[in-house]
C-alpha cells in the first residue's frame, strides 16, 4: 500500500469542478478489489470489521519494509544521521539483545525516553522480539514513572540518562523490572548501579550501527492479531489507563493517512500519481513525542513504511524548526495546532527557504478554523491537513485535507472506510444526521481495552463500539463535528489533562477547602489548564504556592497557569456539583 505525495503545485483551477465526486465514490474507487486500498473482512472481538488487504499488518512488516530499503537517510537528529540500513542493523541487534537477556513472547519492555534516534529502534526491537513495547510518558514525574512501570509489568525498560535519574530512587520497589538499560550517559560508568547497561555497549552509538552485522528477518514470527502496544492515556483518580493495541490496530493508521490523501485528488478529479522509484525522499520533521499515538503511529509508522526520512527534535522551537526546514529540505511539518501558529506567526519567517514545506498536519488538540486559512494565504505551496483520533483508536480515524478541509475546517473529517461511527443518545439509540450525542467508533485501528483494567474497558467498549466521551454531530456526507466533550478533560497542545486529577492534587494541600479545574482557550495550544481555589478558614496560600504544590506533584504541563482565590464555596447545583461553566465565567 503507498501513499501519494502531495503535489507542491498550486490548487487546482476555479473553473474545475469541485468535488468532482462525493466521499463514499471516493472510498468505494480506492477500495475496489485491486485498487491501492483494498479492503478484506476480518474477525473483530464483537463481530467482523474492515481492514487493509495490502501493506504492513505488524510491526515486524514495517521492519521489513525498512530493511529493503537501503542507504537512504532514515533518522536526524542534531549531529546525529543513520540510513536505512543502519537502522535496521541496530534494530536487529538490540532484539537479539532482548532475547539474550530473557524477554520472552507478551513480555512488556518500557520505552521511558524523549524523542532519540534510539526510540524507533527499541520500537521495531520489542516488536521483532515478539514482546509488548510499552512508551511511558518522558514528562511523567518519577511516581508517575513507576506507575506506569509497575501497572505494565514491565520486565525491562530502556532510559534516556534524565529519566534514569528521575527514576533511580524508585527501581528497587519494582521487583518485576529484571533489567535496566540508559542511552545516551555522559557521566561516568561507576556513576550508574552495577545492574544498569548502557544501550551503547550493546549496539553503540548511533555513527556506527552502519557497521553492525546485517539485518536480519525478525527472530520471532509476529500475527496481525499478536498484542503489540500498550500506550497509556491521561489518568484520573485511578491513575492512567494502558491502551493495549494489537499488531494490525498499530499498523492501521499509516494506511488511513495515505487514503486521505488519495481521496483529495479523486475529490479534485485528479489521477492519482503514479509511484515511481526516483520520487525525491519525503522528509518529515517532528517534534510531537514519540511516546503518543500521533508521533508513534500516525507519523514513525508512516515514514518507516514508505522510506521517508525523520528530522527530530529535542523540543519544538518555531526558529530551529525552520532553520531544520531549510537545511533538511524538509517537506512535511506539523503535529498540533500551535506548530503551524509558532511558524506562520514568527517575525523571521522570511529570512528561511520554507520552499521545501508541501504539506502541514496536525491533530491532537482544538485547531482554530482561521489556521487553515492562515496557512492556505501564507504557505500557498502547502498542502493542510488535520484530523481526529485518541489513544483508543491508535491515532487517526478521521482524516481532513485539502479542499474538504478548506471548505469545512470546523470538521475533523471523515472516518476512513476501515471504521464506523455512529452518534448516540444517552439510552444508546442512533440519532440522525446533524443531531449531537456520544460519539462511538469501530474498526480495525479500536485498541482491545485497557490493560488488567476490566471495569473500565467494559464501561468504554460496549458491543463493539469505542464510546468515546466526545460529543459530536455526523451530516449527511459523513463529516464529523466535534461539538464538546463529556470526559472532563483539557487538552493542551496535544496533551490530554484530566481537571479531576490535578483537583485531587490540589486537594492535598492544608489550605485547600474547594477546587475546580477548567480549561482556558489558547490560540496555539487550544486550551491551558486554570484552577478556582476556596481556601479554608484561617489559612493562608497564594496562587504561586499553588501552582508549585501542583508542578511538584505532577507533569508540568498539567500545571494550572493561572490560580484564582477565594474565600467563599465555589457555585455548585442543587446536587452539590461544582458548576464548571459558572467557573470558567470567573477567568473572562
Amino acid at each position: 500500500m503507498s501513499s501519494p505525495s502531495p503535489s507542491s503545485a498550486d490548487p487546482p483551477p476555479a473553473a474545475r469542478p469541485w468535488p468532482a465526486c462525493s466521499i463514499a465514490e471516493a472510498h468505494a474507487a480506492l477500495t475496489a478489489r485491486g485498487a491501492p486500498f483494498e479492503l478484506e473482512v476480518i474477525a473483530g472481538a464483537d463481530g467482523p470489521v474492515h481492514a487493509w488487504k495490502n501493506g504492513p499488518k505488524s510491526l515486524s512488516d514495517i521492519y521489513e519494509l525498512a530493511r529493503a530499503v537501503g542507504d537512504r537517510l532514515y533518522v536526524v537528529y542534531e549531529n546525529d544521521r543513520a540510513t536505512y540500513d543502519a537502522f535496521t542493523r541496530a534494530t536487529y541487534a538490540f532484539a537479539l539483545a532482548l532475547l539474550e537477556r530473557g524477554v520472552q513472547r507478551g513480555d512488556r519492555v518500557a520505552l521511558c525516553l524523549r524523542n532519540l534516534p534510539e526510540w524507533p529502534v527499541a520500537l521495531y526491537a520489542t516488536a521483532i522480539a515478539g514482546a509488548v513495547a510499552t512508551p511511558l510518558n518522558a514528562w511523567w514525574s518519577a511516581a508517575e514513572l513507576e506507575y506506569g512501570l509497575r501497572d505494565s509489568g514491565a520486565t525491562l525498560a530502556l532510559f534516556d540518562a534524565q529519566r534514569l535519574e528521575r527514576i533511580a530512587p524508585r527501581l528497587a520497589a519494582l521487583p518485576e523490572l529484571r533489567h535496566v538499560l540508559v542511552t545516551r550517559w555522559t557521566g561516568e560508568r561507576a556513576m550508574l548501579a552495577p545492574a544498569v547497561e548502557r544501550l551503547e555497549d550493546i549496539i553503540g552509538p548511533v555513527a556506527s550501527w552502519g557497521s553492525l552485522p546485517a539485518a536480519c528477518p525478525p527472530p520471532v514470527a509476529v500475527s496481525p492479531e499478536d498484542n503489540a502496544t500498550i500506550f497509556y492515556t491521561s489518568g484520573t483518580t485511578g491513575g492512567p489507563k494502558g491502551a493495549l493495541a494489537s499488531h494490525r490496530a498499530a499498523t492501521t493508521a499509516a494506511g488511513v493517512n495515505g487514503l486521505a490523501q488519495a481521496r483529495a485528488y479523486l475529490r479534485r478529479g485528479e489521477p492519482l500519481p503514479a509511484p515511481t522509484l526516483d520520487a525525491p525522499q519525503r522528509r518529515a520533521l517532528l517534534s510531537v513525542p514519540f511516546f503518543h499515538v500521533t508521533g508513534c503511529f500516525s507519523t514513525l509508522n508512516s515514514a518507516t513504511a514508505t522510506g521517508a526520512a525523520l528530522i527530530l527534535m529535542h523540543r519544538f522551537d518555531p526558529v530551529e524548526a525552520m532553520r531544520l526546514i531549510e537545511r533538511e529540505r524538509v517537506t512535511t511539518a506539523g503535529g498540533v495546532p500551535t506548530v503551524a501558529w509558532q511558524i506562520i506567526d514568527h517575525p523571521d519567517r522570511d529570512r528561511y527557504d520554507l520552499s521545501s514545506l508541501d504539506s502541514m498536519y496536525y491533530g491532537g488538540a482544538p485547531a482554530a478554523a482561521e489556521l487553515v486559512r492562515r496557512l492556505r494565504s501564507d504557505l500557498p505551496a502547502s498542502h493542510v491537513g488535520s484530523g481526529w483520533g485518541m489513544t483508543e483508536t491508535c491515532s487517526t480515524f478521521t482524516n481532513h485535507v485539502g479542499e474538504d478541509y478548506e471548505q469545512h475546517p470546523e470538521s475533523c473529517g471523515v472516518a476512513a472506510p476501515v471504521g464506523e461511527m455512529k452518534v448516540v443518545d444517552p439510552d444508546g439509540a442512533i440519532l440522525p444526521a446533524g443531531e449531537v450525542g456520544e460519539l462511538c467508533v469501530r474498526g480495525a485501528h479500536v485498541v482491545r481495552g485497557y490493560w488488567n483494567k476490566p471495569e473500565a474497558t467494559a464501561k468504554a467498549f460496549r458491543n463493539g463500539w469505542l464510546h468515546t466521551g466526545d460529543l459530536a454531530r455526523i451530516d449527511d456526507e459523513g463529516f464529523c463535528f466535534i461539538v464538546d466533550r463529556i470526559k472532563d478533560v483539557i487538552i493542551r497542545g496535544g496533551e490530554n489533562i484530566y481537571s479531576v486529577e490535578v483537583e485531587d492534587v490540589l486537594y492535598t494541600h492544608p489550605s485547600v477547602m474547594d477546587c475546580a479545574v477548567v480549561p482556558l482557550a489558547h490560540r496555539t495550544l487550544g486550551e491551558e489548564p486554570a484552577a478556582a481555589v476556596s481556601l479554608r478558614a484561617g489559612t493562608t496560600a497564594t496562587p504561586e504556592e499553588l501552582r508549585q504544590w501542583v508542578a511538584e506533584r505532577l507533569a508540568a504541563f498539567k500545571t494550572p497557569v493561572r490560580v484564582i482565590l477565594r474565600n467563599e464555596p465555589l457555585p455548585r447545583n442543587v446536587n452539590g456539583k461544582i458548576m464548571k461553566p459558572a467557573v470558567r465565567a470567573m477567568f473572562e
